[in-house]
Formats: C-alpha cells, sequence, structure tokens
C-alpha cells in the first residue's frame, strides 16, 4: 500500500515547529554550588530531593527546590534527620499552628502571606524544617520579601510542586504515619545521556541524508534508465511525493506553529496532549512503515508481489500489511505504556522513524529558501524562550515542554533518554525542530554534492554535518553555562549549520549556485546528456 505524505507532510512540519528548542534537559533550576551558612537571604537556590517513608517502608522520592533562605541541606543522607511530617494549622502557616511541630517537618499550602514569614512561624513553633506546597506544578523560587538580605530562619525550607504536595497527602489523609528527609546531592555537569541525544540526533540526520542509498537496489540502477534518478538519490517516480518548500511556505510554517504554541500554552490540557499523542502515533506509523517497507524492498525483490484486494484498502501488498499491523500494535503499547520507564524506547523509535520519511519528503530547494526557513526558525525560537518572558510573565516554549497544565501528561514530539547518573532522575531531551530544520538544510548538502559530483573535502555535506554535531555540543554548553536553564537550540545550530554554508559558498565562489540551485533543472540536464 503506497501512502501518501505531501498533506500529513505540511501538517507535521507546521506542528513540530513549536517544539523546535525544547530544553536538552527537563528542568531549569539552578546547579550553583552550596555556600556555607549563614543568616543570608542569598542562598544558592537548589534541587532537593524529598525521600519518603510511609509507615517505616521507604517510598519513592519527590524534586523540590530549597529557598533562598534558611540552613543549607546536606549533600547526603548521612547528616539529615528522617522526621514525621505534620500539617500546619491553619494549613497556610501563616500564623502559630494549634498543631505540636516540635521534632516534626511542617508541611504548608502556598498562599496567604510570604515564603518567610512560614518558615519564621514554623520555626517558632519547634518544627526542624517547613516543606511549602505550591498551587501549581512547578517549583517556585523562594526569595526573602522587600529584597531583604538577613533572615532570621535557622530550619531548611524547601518548596514542592502540587503533584508532590498530593503524594503526601494522600498517604497522610489514609492515616498513615509518613516521615520525611531531605537532601540535595550535587548534580553531574553532564550526564551520559546527553551523549546518547547527540548520536541519535546526528544519526537521524545521517541516516536520512544516506535513506535512498540505504534503500535503491543497485540493481535495479543498472536495469533502469538513469534518468529516473534524480540529485537526493530518490527515483522520479516518487517525485510526486516530493514537498519542495518555498519561501511563502516559510514564512507560514513559522506562523502557524506560533499560533498553535500559543494554543497550547493557554488552553494546554490532558485532551489536548492525548490530541497530539494520536497524531504523533499516526506519523509514527506511517514513518515506520515507510522505513520498514523500503528497507525490506531493497534487500527482497519479490517480496512485496503478492497482493491482496480489501474493502477501503483496495490492493495492497500482503508485506505492506503485516508491516501495517505490526506498526500499528507498535504504536499503540508505546501509548497504552507511555509513562512506563522504557516508554522512551519507543517514542524515540517512532519518532525517529517519523522525521526519517518526513526528511525523505520534505526537501529544500536551494539556499534562498534555506536562509529564510532557518532565519526566521532562529528569531521564532529565540523570542519564544527568552523574550516571551516578558509579554507572557513565562517562558512559553519551555511550560509547553514541560506540559505545565498537561495534567501530568508530556508531548510526545521529541526524543529524550533517562539520566543515568543524575540523582534527580529526569530526562535529556531535544526537539523535534531542531533536528528536522537543520536536517533540510544537510539533506540539501548531499543532494547538491551529489548533483555537482563533489568529493567529501569540496563538498559541503561533510561540514554539514560536522557543523551540526558541534551546534548540539553549544547548546549543552549555553546550558551549563546558564545553570540548566531550558536553551533554544537554534540559537546555536543555525549559525553552526547554515552559517557555515554561506561562509563556505562564498569563500568558494559558489554562492551565487547555491544562492539560486534548481534541483528540477539540473536532473533533466543530467538525463538529457544520458541520452546523448
Amino acid at each position: 500500500m503506497a501512502f501518501s505524505f505531501r498533506l500529513i507532510g505540511v501538517s507535521i512540519l507546521s506542528c513540530l515547529l513549536l517544539l523546535s528548542s525544547t530544553s536538552t534537559g527537563d528542568d531549569d533550576i539552578s546547579r550553583a554550588a552550596p555556600a556555607n551558612a549563614s543568616s543570608s537571604c542569598d542562598n544558592p537556590y537548589r534541587m532537593v530531593l524529598v525521600k519518603l517513608w510511609i509507615d517505616g517502608a521507604e517510598h519513592e522520592s519527590i524534586g523540590g527546590l530549597s529557598a533562598a533562605f534558611g540552613s543549607l541541606l546536606s549533600t547526603d543522607t548521612k547528616n539529615a534527620p528522617r522526621l514525621p511530617a505534620i500539617y500546619t494549622k491553619p494549613l497556610n502557616g501563616c500564623s502559630s499552628s494549634s498543631f505540636k511541630l516540635s521534632g516534626s517537618i511542617a508541611l504548608a499550602l502556598r498562599g496567604q502571606c510570604d515564603f518567610l514569614t512560614k518558615a519564621m512561624v514554623a520555626q517558632a513553633g519547634g518544627a526542624a524544617g517547613i516543606v511549602l506546597i505550591n498551587d501549581q506544578e512547578d517549583l517556585v523560587e523562594m526569595a526573602c520579601p522587600n529584597n531583604s538580605t538577613v533572615s532570621n530562619v535557622t530550619i531548611p525550607v524547601v518548596t514542592i510542586s502540587k503533584a508532590g504536595g498530593d503524594v503526601i497527602d494522600k498517604y497522610i489523609s489514609a492515616g498513615k504515619k509518613v516521615e520525611i528527609m531531605f537532601y540535595s546531592p550535587d548534580r553531574p555537569i553532564v550526564d551520559y545521556s546527553a551523549m546518547f541525544i547527540w548520536m541519535m540526533a546526528v544519526g537521524t540526520i545521517f541516516c536520512a541524508s544516506f535513506w535512498s542509498e540505504f534503500t535503491t537496489s543497485k540493481e535495479n540502477d543498472f536495469n533502469e534508465q538513469s534518468p529516473e534518478v534524480i540529485a537526493g538519490g530518490s527515483r522520479e517516480e516518487d517525485d510526486k511525493e516530493i514537498l519542495n518548500i518555498t519561501t511563502k511556505s516559510a514564512f507560514v510554517f513559522v506562523i502557524t506553529a506560533s499560533t498553535f504554541l500559543l494554543l497550547l500554552y493557554f488552553f494546554m490540557s490532558s485532551w489536548f496532549v492525548w490530541l497530539l499523542i494520536i497524531l504523533f502515533s499516526i506519523g509514527g506509523v506511517e514513518g515506520m512503515h515507510s522505513c520498514i517497507i523500503s528497507l525490506v524492498s531493497s534487500k527482497c525483490k519479490g517480496c512485496g508481489r503478492k497482493k491482496l484486494n480489501l474493502p477501503l484498502l483496495g490492493e495492497i501488498s500482503i508485506l505492506s500489511l503485516v508491516v501495517l499491523i505490526l506498526c500499528v500494535a507498535f504504536a499503540i503499547f508505546w501509548a497504552a505504556t507511555r509513562k512506563a520507564s522504557y516508554s522512551w524506547i519507543g517514542q524515540d523509535i517512532l519518532g525517529i522513524c517519523l522525521m526519517i520519511t518526513v526528511l525523505q519528503l520534505a526537501q529544500l530547494p536551494n539556499i534562498k529558501v534555506a536562509t529564510v526557513l532557518l532565519c526566521c526558525a532562529f528569531l521564532y525560537d529565540i523570542f519564544w524562550v527568552f523574550l516571551s518572558p516578558a509579554i507572557f510573565h513565562d517562558s512559553v516554549m519551555i511550560a509547553v515542554a514541560r506540559g505545565d497544565k498537561a495534567g501530568g501528561e508530556s508531548i510526545p514530539m521529541l526524543l529524550r533518554i533517562p539520566r543515568v547518573s543524575d540523582p534527580y532522575g529526569g530526562y535529556d531531551m531535544i526537539g523535534f525542530g531542531d533536528i528536522l530544520f537543520p536536517g533540510l538544510l544537510v539533506c540539501f548538502a548531499f543532494r547538491f554534492d551529489k548533483a555537482r559530483k563533489k568529493n567529501v573535502l569540496n563538498g559541503y555535506y561533510i561540514w554539514m554535518i560536522v557543523g551540526y554535531g558541534i551546534g548540539i555540543l553549544f547548546t549543552y554548553l549555553g546550558m551549563y553555562l546558564m545553570n540548566g536553564h531550558g536553551q533554544p537550540a537554534l540559537l546555536y545550530l543555525v549559525p553552526c549549520t547554515l552559517g557555515v554554508y554561506v561562509l563556505l559558498g562564498l569563500l568558494r565562489g559558489e554562492l551565487k549556485d547555491l544562492w539560486n540551485y534548481d534541483s528540477e533543472s539540473t536532473r533533466v540536464a543530467d538525463s538529457l546528456l544520458e541520452d546523448a
């Protein structure tokens, strides 16, 4: 069965723009080193692990954030006390509690008064520490009010998200004894997972570039007429499926993506994310089906010859039907287990197959269109990550990527891999747009080099692959220098790919050819030469 990807490709490319620069990490909390204990209000904000015991049995840990005031936390469990957790009464913790807090960790809800007041009230009541439960799903930075520089709080102060508070409340409401220990282990500068994210991103573009070479039979190339082969290695029979991006469509993509991003930001909900999950699953199924069929067909000539005539589907090969069923089953299994610890594997497989297929479908005709598209994406990325807080009081891109209002669901349009050496867990991730946009340029470089019969040294492709890899490394460097704040990856990727391409073209005197390059005219001219 042949799938037509033209309309699907337009929709996917528009939607994928919204996550063109999710952070390469799933948090933006400072990684500053601890300072000496003091009564100041400028303690570094540090990630905290809130470890739970339920009726004496060790339970999962909850992520938290320390305050700019109060005592500093231990970096290990050796010096961290394990104490019972008790709600303050009133729950807001703004006045003396009617419950005895001595020798316990006080639990208070956010609101009614400032954080410092809650901490001082809990300390006066004898609490050994206080956990402030936010009314939202993020971790709020707790500073002293009115720019104060001195604090009399000597107990540790930690905030957790609403979801974390719900976990604790569930057990306390059930009459169970809840004990808490919190500490702040140091985080590695770079987790091993970053290397695998780098390999997946670069490998996806590399595979997409050479995909037609992998799946084109040399025997067919010899027997068929060479005019049927275009510069990128695809046969002319597939030319009708190619989506040539234009300058106009480049602007439309960015405008559509910005609109969709705002819709997600304002109306994000679990059902909205479920809609994205369904769309991603459909795209992943088609991408996986296309990749598997093209690979099998290139190795086994007669595998797709046996056909069936089915209602609605019409004539379809048995191979295509079997592969389709397997792909659908794979996607359904991933969607059903998407919250499992291993679900990232299925998400990455579906995502990589989808991106390889999209990069086969969509092509840049020349550097002029590439410049418009990537520059628009470059500005889009920077605006929605760094400049949007000035208007929306929040980084829209990061808020959407985190799924702050998604009811525990996460957006699937990204590659992710768990952090193996980070005590706080989480994932390193990269948005599809950070692969697709530079990938379009890298694939164009491959087609151009092949059409112009350039070798590795005087071609452009190898420089694009190297530039893309370096751009990803710069993204991680920027993330480290900005204390873990989510980065617009295209801020680094566009200069390292498009910038290098234009500079090389200028130095080699080929920029005019690259700017006005027409792959269709080149193909026709090559065909005429072959016929002659």
